[in-house]
């Protein structure tokens, strides 16, 4: 068998043939002088490929369902982005350059911009500012598209990375994995794969030139994507009936699974009850969550409502889409993070100066206390729909005191504004922090004064920590979730919660990991929010251990001096029958 491993990007198993996608094979874009004359004619054609691709995205926006509203609307408004389109105008008169060529050229700049970043979520911005412009470009030139909506027999779609707009009109009866040579976990395209329960694995390199390869050679195989593990197999050979029998198998398990768990309680076998809540990018992710059976939204991102060529959404979009989230959680608590994105392309656009290294600039909440207005109208849009259900403030990226206190400062400026306004809001909003970065573990206990809960993330705790980019092939393996370091800082936190009277949660990766169910809880751990598929497994692992097993567990930890040592420990106490 040949194996190729990348990125779990969306969760379950999947086997059929392989297709392979190769419409996003860049066009070939011709270039050439033209007459200062004719300038006027190419801005005219760009603007009829404009409305054509509006047409187009309002025709995919209304088949579609509404819960991908919000990236559908995210390129309408790329159309409108008026300095993408003076910048085509300005190039246009400048250069007389024909028009195809300016916007391919525009939109590489764009797209090299955010790519150079640091910050992952800048890449997968990319990927939507390219499909717009690919639309665009087909228009001009005439180039008919072909889709993934006419396919007829089950696939594993295998591709260099598949647009959000394909993924929107393909059809998903038939595609039982997703390989991709790009993309990550956060892109659109690994999003809509959870969202349509598509098996997904990103980031192989590779996939696409060794299916390429395959085909040449007359080879038309089976395939099998593991979306758990990030693996992809061919040449399954006599193993296929073996593989065939454990996808089944898996989705009975799935399936049963989450049937029979969802209205149990997250008990311990000694009666210790904790809170298992989900993570959500988009609003309608939320009635998923409630039927895998989250107690609530432990995380609801609202970086999608931000980013359209670094434009943040006006406040009665960002009100709106709070709502809806809030009313279909029927009481639940929902814990709305404020926006968690760097600050290099959206303060460019307002005469800053573009960051070198936005990893350690001005993200999270030093963007939002660099920028308060923007802050202000997104507490504003979430104090007013406070009024409809159960929410929750949170804070990322704290880092100490001071900014804690500037940023509840600045909520209770947005709330006097409402005030002034007439817009009524919930009292006593519990407002928390992240513990994303050391120096909050370490001084966990002066930031519980301030705040009504903690949410652990993990990615971002593990990332600096242990000074490794998670998304840089040559070291992430180092960015290891049981380092002792790792560890350490959050049983830090958890007992500076405890010790406050407030709860510790865990957001992270981490926390919807099987493997260290039974370590958090020993640990004490009182709330876990992760993918909502993924909550009906860690709950049956918390219904068939005991707290008191779990707290023997953690302290065996607690004498490890490696990583490895860690998973040794772990995997001699497998909680998962």
């Amino acid at each position: 068998m040949k194996t190729l491993t990348g990125i779990p990007a969306s969760g379950g198993v999947g086997l059929a043939q392989f297709f392979i996608y190769t419409e996003n094979v860049p066009l070939d874009i011709p270039r050439f002088h033209i007459q200062k004359e004719t300038v006027r004619a190419e801005w005219d054609r760009f603007c009829s490929a404009l409305d054509k691709a509006r047409i187009e995205i309002e025709a995919v926006r209304n088949d579609s369902l509404k819960e991908n509203n919000e990236i559908l609307d995210a390129h309408l408004l790329m159309l409108e982005d008026p300095v993408f389109n003076k910048q085509v105008k300005d190039r246009l008169e400048t250069y007389l350059l024909n028009v195809e060529c300016v916007v391919f050229d525009v939109s590489r700049e764009i797209i090299q911009k955010l790519i150079a970043s640091p910050v992952e979520y800048f890449h997968e911005r990319a990927v939507d500012i390219d499909d717009v412009a690919q639309r665009i470009l087909r228009l001009l030139l005439d180039v008919k598209k072909e889709t993934l909506a006419d396919l007829t027999e089950d696939v594993v779609v295998i591709a260099r990375n598949i647009l959000p707009s394909d993924m929107l009109t393909m059809n998903r009866q038939r595609v039982k994995g997703i390989a991709l040579d790009a993309g990550s976990k956060t892109s659109h395209t690994a999003i809509l794969a959870k969202a349509f329960g598509i098996p997904a694995v990103m980031g192989l390199s590779q996939v696409t030139q060794e299916a390429l390869d395959r085909q040449k050679a007359g080879e038309n195989e089976l395939v099998f994507v593991n979306g758990e593990n990030g693996e992809v197999i061919f040449d399954l050979n006599d193993k296929t009936i073996v593989y065939k029998t454990f996808v089944q198998n898996f989705r009975n398990y799935r399936k049963n699974t989450a049937e029979l768990m969802a209205n149990l309680p997250a008990e311990t076998l000694d009666g210790c009850r904790v809170t298992l809540n989900a993570n959500i990018e988009i609003p309608e992710e939320a009635e998923q969550a409630l039927a895998f059976g989250s107690e609530g939204i432990g995380l609801y991102r609202s970086e999608f409502l931000f980013l359209t060529h670094g434009q943040p959404a006006e406040e009665e979009a960002q009100f709106n889409a709070y709502c809806r989230v809030i009313k279909a959680m029927n009481g639940n608590p929902v814990t709305i993070r404020t926006v968690d994105i760097g600050g290099d392309k959206i303060a460019s656009n307002r005469g800053g100066a573009v960051e070198k290294n936005p990893l350690l600039g001005a993200r999270a909440i030093r963007f939002s206390l660099a920028f308060p207005e923007i802050f202000k109208t997104q507490l504003r849009a979430i104090l007013r729909a406070s009024v409809f259900g159960n929410i929750r403030i949170m804070f990322p990226m704290i880092s100490c005191i001071v900014e804690l206190r500037q940023a509840l400062a600045l909520l209770e400026e947005a709330k006097e504004q409402c005030r002034m306004k007439g817009h009524a809001f919930a009292d006593n909003i519990p407002v928390g922090c992240m513990i994303e970065v050391p120096v909050a573990a370490e001084i966990a206990d002066i930031l519980a004064e301030k705040s009504a809960f903690f949410s652990i993330g993990t990615n971002d705790l593990i990332q600096y920590s242990l000074a490794v980019d998670r998304n840089n092939e040559m070291v992430n393996y180092l960015a290891q979730p049981f380092h002792p370091g790792v560890l350490r800082f959050i049983k830090k936190t958890i007992d500076a919660a405890h010790s406050a009277n407030i709860k510790a949660a865990m957001c992270g990766e981490l926390a919807g990991d099987t493997g260290a169910t039974a370590l958090l809880l020993g640990l004490g751990l009182d709330e876990f929010s992760m993918t909502a598929s993924s909550i009906p497994r860690i709950k049956k692992i918390i219904r068939s251990v005991s707290m008191q097993d779990c707290r023997i567990l953690a302290e065996k930890v607690r004498e490890c001096k490696s990583a490895q040592e860690v998973q040794g420990v772990l995997d001699a106490n497998k909680a998962l029958p």
